[in-house]
C-alpha cells in the first residue's frame, strides 16, 4: 500500500518499534548502530493509541529502551531543525542519568546511557552521515573518559547523497527510515528482517485508528507553522513601523520639511504629526 507516512514520522516511528511483538526490529537495528550483541531488550516506552492521540499536538516523541539491563538507549527523530538538538540531547541524557540511578547505589552502577538522532537536515560539516561521540582527554586523545555516555547523530539527507552499500544492514534500516523506494526494494531481496518490518510497517500506516492520529498531527504542524510564518510577518511589519518612526524622528531633529519626511517614511501628516507631539520635536 502506497502511503504519505513513513518512519520519519516520530508518531509511526514509535508505534512500529514499541509494538508488541517489534522488539525484534529494534533489537535488530540496534545491534547494526551499536554493534554489539543484544541478549535481552525492554522497551521503557510504552505504545498505546490513547498515549499517541494526547501526544499528537507536537509532544515531543521519543523511544526509550533498555539493553541487557545494563544500557539505556534514548532514540529522537527530528526532521526540522530547531537549532537546538545538541543541547536537548545533553539535558535529555543527563536527565536519563539521574532517573535511572536509585537513592543509595554506588555511581559504579550508573547505566550507560546512548542518545540517538536521527535528523532530516545536516548539523555537522563532516561528509560521514552516521557520527557518534567519545569523550578524550585533551594531550591524550587516545584515552577514553566519561564512558558512560554516549551520542549518535544519523543524517538522512548526506544518506541520500553518499554511495550507498546496501548490502550493509545498516544502511538496509537507514534506507528503511528514510522511505528510499529502490533501496528498500533491494534490502528486501536480501534481509528477511527488513522485508518483514516494511511489512509491519505498511500494516500500522493502513490502520484507520492509527491513520487518525497521524492525519491530527498532520494538521497540527500545518497550524503550528503557519502561525509561525503569521508571527514573523507581523513582526517583520512591526519592525517597518519602528523604523519609519525613527527616521522621522531623526528628519525632525534635523528641522527637515514636513512634505519630505512624508516622501521618505510614507507616512501620512496625521502620524507624523503625533509622532512630533509624541516626542516633542
Amino acid at each position: 500500500m502506497n502511503s504519505k507516512y513513513n518512519l520519519k514520522n516520530d508518531i509511526l516511528f514509535k508505534a512500529f518499534f514499541e509494538k508488541q511483538g517489534n522488539e525484534r526490529f529494534l533489537k535488530s537495528f540496534l545491534e547494526e548502530l551499536l554493534e554489539i550483541k543484544i541478549d535481552k531488550i525492554e522497551i521503557i516506552t510504552e505504545y498505546t493509541l490513547e498515549q499517541l492521540a494526547k501526544e499528537e499536538k507536537g509532544g515531543r516523541l521519543d523511544l526509550e529502551a533498555k539493553i541487557n539491563n545494563e544500557i539505556i538507549v534514548n532514540i529522537e527523530l527530528q526532521i526540522r531543525n530547531q537549532k537546538d538538538i545538541e543541547k536537548r540531547t545533553l539535558y535529555y541524557a543527563a536527565r536519563l542519568i539521574t532517573e535511572s540511578s536509585k537513592a543509595g547505589e554506588e555511581y559504579e552502577s550508573l547505566k550507560q546511557i546512548i542518545m540517538i538522532n536521527i535528523l532530516d537536515y545536516e548539523l555537522l560539516e563532516f561528509k560521514e552521515y552516521i557520527s557518534d561521540t567519545v569523550t578524550v582527554i585533551n594531550k591524550h586523545r587516545e584515552y577514553e573518559t566519561i564512558k558512560n555516555q554516549k551520542f549518535y547523530y544519523i543524517e538522512l539527507r548526506k544518506f541520500r547523497r553518499a554511495k550507498i552499500d546496501i548490502n550493509d544492514k545498516l544502511n538496509q534500516w537507514i534506507a528503511l527510515i528514510d522511505d528510499d523506494k529502490e533501496m528498500v526494494e533491494m534490502a528486501i531481496t536480501k534481509n528477511k528482517t527488513i522485508k518483514e518490518a516494511k511489512e509491519e510497517v505498511d500494516k500500522l500506516t493502513a490502520d484507520p485508528s492509527l491513520r487518525g492520529i497521524l492525519k491530527l498531527r498532520d494538521k497540527w504542524e500545518r497550524d503550528y507553522y503557519n502561525d509561525i510564518g503569521c508571527a514573523k510577518d507581523e513582526g517583520r511589519e512591526e519592525g517597518r513601523e519602528e523604523e519609519k518612526q525613527e527616521t522621522a524622528i531623526a528628519m525632525f531633529k534635523l528641522e527637515m520639511d514636513m512634505n519630505n519626511i512624508m516622501k521618505v517614511t510614507k507616512l501620512s501628516r496625521e502620524e507624523l504629526e503625533e509622532i512630533k507631539k509624541k516626542y516633542n520635536l
